[in-house]
């Protein structure tokens, strides 16, 4: 630009004589949270150390049963990759939400930047050590919380038997890959968002480019179902235990990654739809909302579509072994139930647990990212009471139609295995029921929660 005008690029002065590198400064200085909300570099990090503590807990629970032997440790051990499969993707999803977390704000100062003169290898090494940095943090704070759930963890019944503190122990190594794993899922999400920013800094200043979601997301995703359908439809016919592990592992886990895929497209299908029919204030800010990004607006809800759709898989096992548990069984196939039915209880409990951190960690960023609205709303009179209908309707209208989106598909991934009877059984209804309230619950929750950050914002417009 300052080409194209004849004028020479600025460049930003290197300090002199300090002890330490130049980049290492400025990252440090633009990292802090300074006039911004301390929140915007909390929120990452407790997103990270959640996400942690339950990787290291699911993965402790899983290498138990593998190193379980006996006539029902292969049961035990295709369980495991199920749960697996049904809690690693959200976890994932939620691990990059985490790097992702106050882009704008940060995309914002990094143009500016760009515009003064910075090199792009500048920005982006200020940007990965930053996310890194962050990501860093949270993980270790999530070894902490993992060490501390560990008794609790360990009075869990499996086996006939408490499994103990030993039992879910991952070990060292393992424990080391997952923060590495975890941080470079971070410098990563962190270096792939720095493209726009590279490319054009002053586009990215001046927000001229919404993101756009292509329909290719549904074509690819219904030849993904349509697979995942047909490896689950000959499971029960697979005589060697290791391709039925292979099977169902891929099998769901492609369901929940289906989600993450055509999700944002439908968002912003929902988004265009209620903009057309928009006749109030509230409804149209909500509509121009989701519209601003359907990605985003996927993310607000994500975790209550993952969870409707383990959901249908838990309650579907829950029916199951309680049919299974009406008929005279020996001690050891009684406690196979038992353990399969607190299974399914362990992966329903992690997978809200992530809903919980997902929701309020999203809901708050979502504030922090769009602070600027907020104030440009307040200063031109709208109430404050139309600005938190349109919010909540932003969240809710997608969040009723995705969540029962997943469960339609969990429903059917999992009627090859179970029958339409089991589905609908009643102890599997309930169950269900349950997740989809408890969800819903939580982003309302999340919602009344973050009134006071949006209070914040429009205490202090000057810090836009």
């Amino acid at each position: 630009m300052t080409a194209a005008l004849g004028v020479a690029p600025t460049r930003i002065p290197v300090p002199a004589g300090s002890g330490r590198s130049p980049v290492v400064r400025l990252t440090w200085m633009l990292a802090r949270p300074g006039a911004q909300s301390p929140a915007t570099i909390v929120l990452p990090a407790v997103a990270f150390a959640v996400t942690t503590a339950l990787v290291l807990t699911v993965l402790g629970g899983a290498l138990m049963f593998w190193r379980w032997t006996g006539e029902t440790a292969f049961i035990y051990q295709v369980l495991s990759v199920l749960a697996l499969a049904l809690l690693l993707v959200p976890l994932g999803s939620l691990g990059g939400a985490a790097a992702r977390l106050s882009a704008r704000r940060r995309d914002d100062r990094l143009a500016t930047l760009r515009l003064l003169g910075a090199t792009p290898g500048t920005v982006t090494v200020m940007t990965v050590l930053e996310s890194a940095g962050v990501a860093l943090l949270g993980a270790f704070a999530g070894i902490l919380l993992y060490l501390g759930m560990l008794p609790l963890v360990g009075l869990i019944p499996f086996g006939g038997s408490q499994i103990g503190v030993e039992g879910v122990w991952v070990g060292v190594p393992i424990i080391a890959a997952v923060v590495l794993g975890v941080v470079l899922l971070a410098a990563a999400s962190a270096a792939i968002g720095l493209r726009a920013v590279n490319v054009s800094p002053l586009g990215v200043r001046t927000k001229q480019q919404a993101p756009t979601v292509h329909w290719l997301r549904i074509v690819v995703g219904a030849v993904v179902v349509i697979v995942a359908y047909g490896m689950l439809s000959v499971v029960t016919g697979l005589q060697e235990v290791a391709v039925m592990i292979v099977v169902l592992g891929v099998g769901f886990a492609a369901g929940v990654g289906v989600l993450g895929l055509i999700g944002p497209w439908v968002v912003g299908v929902i988004g265009r739809g209620s903009a057309k029919r928009a006749k109030t204030p509230e409804r149209l800010l909500a509509a121009r909302t989701i519209l601003e990004s359907p990605k985003a607006a996927w993310r607000q809800v994500s975790g209550v579509a993952m969870t409707s759709f383990v959901a249908v898989v838990a309650g579907t096992g829950v029916a199951l072994m309680d049919a299974a548990g009406g008929s005279d069984l020996d001690r050891e196939s009684a406690i196979l139930i038992d353990d399969i039915r607190t299974g399914v209880v362990i992966t329903l409990v992690a997978s809200f647990l992530m809903v919980a951190c997902s929701v309020g960690v999203n809901q708050a960023s979502a504030v922090l990212d769009r602070r600027d609205l907020y104030v440009s709303l307040d200063r031109l009179g709208v109430p404050r009471d139309v600005m938190e209908r349109a919010r909540g309707r932003a969240v809710m209208l997608p969040l009723r139609v995705v969540a029962l989106g997943s469960a339609g598909l969990g429903v059917l991934l999992v009627l090859p295995m179970a029958g339409i009877s089991v589905i609908l059984a009643p102890l599997s209804v309930l169950v269900i029921v349950g997740c989809f309230a408890g969800g819903i619950g939580l982003v309302w929750a999340a919602l009344r929660a973050t009134r006071p950050v949006v209070s914040g914002v429009l205490r202090a417009p000057e810090r836009v």
